[in-house]
């Protein structure tokens, strides 16, 4: 049964509703606002006014090492060397650099993030293309072909009792502005519909490992989160004895609870006898008032603990034990710290095949929008990446020069093996092409330094026509030494 286009609007936004919170969630972690688990709700209240919760964000840590390997260099056609430098332009122009790798950020946390394209009105040659949060945006796939169905996107204008809910419909034929007015949704009448007709939602998603039946993908902390909560626990704990345990305790007899109070006389609560409080009582020894000492607490058993979920962490992210302060005393060598990356690193590269695929599709969308129709070139797209790995600069130019040395590879491959920007390659392909132009026009003026290099000066003429096995005549011999 075909929904109207109000009722996609219900439908979607119903959907966005019931997942919002968990969404939030995730990204409360990841922003190392989660609340404390673990601790008793009267124990909690009880210290609020004296012991804060200690975050140790590995959330933050386990995505960032990831996202940090995630960097989109170009986009090249089938069958051409170099990176299109008209793609490129677009993606400069819709500062891509920078949303792409917080939409990479956003996906890595909250399951996805969302690419939308669509037309300007200003430039009809640059459509306009924006990351958007999954907080923001909710797609629908359709179950056959597992592409957009329609796709929503919500935001807020004003606040307090002057807000205005704004929302935008995207379907495959039209693109529809909607408002809300009296808490109903009506047409903006400030933006037309966009009768696209492409037969394609201009929506494309980043999902973070997606799966044949979860197609929205799933949060990088889905495993790190009660290791999180374990983490921070143990941390506020060791603050707390550090608190009331880590100094000498000690135990008063013959005290009542009369002499426990403030400069006002009030009343003190057990937990607010700390350290550097004064006991004072007016009673003798002999009426039994006496103050014993026990030694201070042992920390270490909590850095024990928090060792041991960082091993934990470390096991189930795939980052080296390194990147949460496991170290020997003895550094680890070159060898050793590049194989204790590799899992992080196909865990990158991974990401790089799946979000590939996202990004080549939305720059489909993009020529579509820009030309009127779609390309077929551009169905054999490939998104370029910067290398995943992080070897050294000498180990990758080694490598790249002998595999060029040896005609495996042409220069262009070479240049990108050793990580230089398309940007910096083209410079780099100019400057050979005008030192080339320039050494021919020399050539064609008679000087054929540039291709040959300068004549030998061996201090030998040259055998005289006609006498083959003559013996060569060494210069200054012909000066008259000889006679």
């Amino acid at each position: 049964m075909e929904r109207t286009e109000l009722e996609w609007l219900h439908h979607l936004i119903s959907c966005h509703d019931k997942e919002k919170r968990e969404l939030e969630r995730l990204n409360s972690y990841y922003e190392g606002r989660q609340p404390l688990s673990y601790m008793a709700p009267e124990l909690q209240n009880e210290l609020e006014e004296s012991v804060r919760q200690v975050v140790v964000n590995w959330p933050r840590l386990v995505v960032d090492s990831v996202e940090e390997r995630l960097d989109v260099e170009g986009f090249r056609f089938p069958e051409r060397a170099e990176a299109d430098g008209e793609l490129w332009r677009i993606w400069q122009a819709n500062d891509l650099d920078e949303q792409s790798q917080q939409g990479h950020l956003d996906a890595l946390v909250m399951r996805r993030a969302y690419v939308v394209v669509g037309s300007n009105a200003d430039d009809p040659t640059t459509p306009i293309v924006t990351v958007e949060s999954a907080l923001d945006v909710y797609a629908e796939h359709d179950p056959r072909t597992r592409r957009v169905a329609a796709a929503v996107k919500r935001w807020r204008e004003g606040s307090g009792g002057e807000a205005v809910d704004h929302a935008t419909l995207y379907l495959p034929t039209v693109t529809i502005w909607y408002v809300k007015d009296s808490g109903s949704w009506v047409e903006d009448p400030a933006f037309p519909r966009d009768q696209h007709d492409m037969d394609a939602v201009p929506v494309e998603v980043l999902a973070n490992r997606p799966r044949l039946k979860c197609a929205d993908g799933t949060s990088e902390l889905a495993d790190i989160i009660p290791l999180s909560d374990a983490a921070c626990k143990i941390a506020t704990d060791m603050m707390v004895s550090a608190e009331y345990h880590a100094t000498p305790r000690r135990v008063a007899f013959g005290f009542g609870e009369e002499d426990f109070v403030d400069e006002q006389g009030r009343r003190l609560s057990a937990f607010s006898r700390i350290i550097g409080r004064m006991w004072a009582t007016e009673k003798s020894k002999q009426e039994g008032a006496d103050v014993v000492q026990f030694p201070e607490a042992d920390l270490r058993n909590f850095h024990s603990t928090l060792e041991q979920l960082a091993k934990l962490v470390a096991s189930l992210s795939g980052l080296p034990p390194h990147f949460l302060g496991q170290s020997t005393a003895n550094p680890a060598s070159a060898d050793a710290i590049r194989s204790s990356e590799a899992r992080l690193v196909k865990r990158a590269e991974r990401k790089q095949r799946a979000w590939g695929g996202a990004w080549e599709r939305v720059m489909r969308l993009v020529l579509r929008v820009r030309d009127g129709a779609w390309s077929d070139d551009a169905r054999a797209l490939e998104t370029i990446w910067r290398d995943a790995s992080t070897p050294t600069i000498a180990q990758a130019a080694d490598a790249a020069v002998k595999l060029y040395a040896a005609k495996i590879v042409p220069l262009r491959q070479t240049r990108e093996r050793l990580n230089f920007s398309q940007a910096e390659i083209s410079r780099m392909e100019e400057e050979d092409e005008a030192a080339a132009t320039a050494a021919v026009q020399r050539v064609a003026g008679g000087d054929v330094t540039p291709l040959f290099g300068p004549k030998p000066t061996t201090g030998i003429d040259e055998v005289p026509q006609g006498e083959p096995d003559a013996e060569p005549v060494m210069a200054g011999a012909a000066s008259g030494d000889a006679g």
